[in-house]
């Protein structure tokens, strides 16, 4: 069962109350609150696994807020939303926290998504403790570079290896500030972005378009959020803002897994995107891409893209790039 409602002669689905996704289908799912006491949920989100009855969406997020504000998340059943352990960690990075969870059974079911155990931690701030760098990627074509090196320059104050892959032949650059590279696209943006992982430096590797800006919040939240993370998380998701001529597209989050493990590989040809078991993943909510985009290449994308890799240019998007944003 799937839940719509109906905008401007459209049927649209209406957004998750946690990610902002409209992923929101009729679900069988149940948690667990303690021996004998379970609750059964109406509905889950697909994109972040936040269960929900529907109802007031706001009064779900203030709910959510003033918890998290409490430093310890104790789930009961008479909550308006219910998540797993794995749907926790996310949640909490919405508030800049870290869900490390209470006792063995919660770090179980934090590695056996989507548990029936209702997820319960204690709630940490990322910043004042360890941190850890990340790589930064950027690929572009010869008459690019300008751009390119622009972009690199607005990062360097918080990143310390930035590498720009250029397409096209011959040997790189020994100059200050970010590392030039060449190597031909030939029209294989996977190949491309693997080539880019294996020339960064650091563990995880952020690969950037030249048309998108990692916003301030994740800018300060990430470093902190990596130095905690394990071995079993090798891909984080950010949800991305779609910015068309200046205006916000109804397509969000448009989540994009580009901050991997730099031994994480990508497949496809067009829209990219890295081969990793989605349980070893991290939606983070905090914080995000902004993608700046201009109507006529919005337009002109998704059929490039289509002759590209027949069935993969994904024509749909185009109609939600071009939808301004509605909550």
């Amino acid at each position: 069962m799937t839940i719509e409602i109906m905008l401007d002669d459209q049927t649209l689905r209406p957004r998750c109350f946690l990610c902002g996704a409209r992923m929101l289908d009729g679900t069988e799912r149940r948690l667990r609150y303690g021996p004998a006491l379970e609750r059964a949920f109406a509905f889950a989100c697909g994109s972040c696994g936040a269960l929900w009855d529907g109802g007031n969406g706001e009064a779900a997020e203030r709910h959510w807020t003033e918890r998290a504000r409490g430093g310890r998340a104790e789930p009961s059943p008479d909550d308006p939303y219910g998540f797993d352990a794995y749907t926790l960690r996310s949640a909490a990075t919405l508030h800049g926290l870290w869900a490390e969870p209470l006792g063995a059974a919660q770090a179980d079911a934090l590695r056996e998504p989507h548990s029936p155990l209702a997820g319960r931690a204690t709630l940490q701030p990322f910043t004042g403790g360890p941190t850890e760098p990340m790589s930064v990627a950027i690929l572009c074509r010869e008459r690019e570079l300008d751009e390119a090196l622009a972009l690199a320059g607005t990062i360097r104050v918080w990143c310390d290896d930035c590498v720009i892959l250029i397409d096209g032949d011959g040997p790189g650059e020994a100059r200050p500030g970010p590392r030039l590279h060449r190597r031909p696209l030939a029209g294989d943006f996977s190949a491309q972005r693997n080539a880019a992982q294996a020339l960064a430096r650091h563990e995880w590797v952020l690969q950037l378009d030249l048309d998108e800006t990692l916003d301030e919040a994740a800018i300060a939240a990430l470093p902190g959020l990596l130095a905690r993370l394990g071995e079993e998380t090798v891909s984080i998701g950010l949800r991305r803002i779609n910015l068309v001529d200046g205006v916000r597209a109804d397509l969000f989050p448009d989540t994009q897994y580009r901050l991997n493990r730099r031994s994480l590989r990508f497949e496809g040809r067009v829209h990219e995107r890295p081969v990793r078991p989605w349980q070893r993943s991290l939606l983070f909510l905090g914080g995000g891409l902004l993608h700046h985009l201009a109507r006529a290449h919005v337009e002109a994308r998704s059929q490039r893209y289509e002759s590209m890799a027949p069935g993969g240019g994904r024509l749909f998007e185009e109609v939600d790039l071009l939808r301004p944003y509605q909550a």
